[in-house]
């Protein structure tokens, strides 16, 4: 059987791609929102919540270290 080992990523690089984007968009989606429905109140709360100003930048962060991760592991020798 030919098996090609020329290829630059693997089927468990591209898994570990699809984790870090999953988890940078998780980070995200906890970014965002914080919008009062009444433009002259600023719900203080609301924009300087943890979740906005701590988890989310570091499930970004997290992210990207999985996807630098998934780019540079080597494939195994099969």
């Amino acid at each position: 059987m030919y098996k090609d080992n020329n290829q630059l990523f693997r089927k468990e690089n591209f898994m570990w791609m699809a984790i870090g984007a999953v988890v940078i968009l998780a980070g995200i989606l906890l970014m965002a929102g914080g919008k009062s429905t009444d433009p002259n109140i600023f719900a203080n709360n609301e924009v300087y919540s943890t979740r906005r100003i701590t988890v989310a930048p570091v499930m970004i962060i997290i992210g990207l270290l999985i996807e630098v991760y998934a780019i540079m592991k080597r494939p195994r020798a099969d």
